[in-house]
C-alpha cells in the first residue's frame, strides 16, 4: 500500500469520486492506492487541486515512471 496515494485519494472524496474526476474504472484507482497514481494524473492534481493536498508528500504519491511501483517511504535495513 502507498499511505500517501491513499492520502490523496480520501482528500479527493474516495475511490469513485476520483474514478469519476479521471474518467476512470474503481478498480484502476483502487490499484493506484497500491502502486501510486500515476505521473500525469499527479501533474493535473498537483496543479489544479494544490490547496487541498497541501499537507500531503504528493512525490511519494506518485507511481514510479514506466510501471514501476513507488519507491517504499521507509528505508528498510540492510543486514
Amino acid at each position: 500500500m502507498n499511505p500517501h496515494a491513499t492520502q490523496v485519494i480520501d482528500v479527493l472524496g474516495g475511490t469513485a469520486e476520483v474514478a469519476r474526476l479521471f474518467d476512470v474504472r474503481m478498480p484502476s484507482v483502487s490499484d493506484w492506492k497500491r502502486d501510486g497514481i500515476p505521473h500525469a494524473r499527479m501533474m493535473l492534481l498537483r496543479e489544479t487541486r494544490k490547496e487541498q493536498l497541501g499537507d500531503i508528500d504528493l512525490s511519494a504519491a506518485t507511481a514510479a515512471r514506466r510501471g514501476r511501483r513507488a519507491k517504499p517511504t521507509q528505508e528498510v535495513p540492510h543486514g
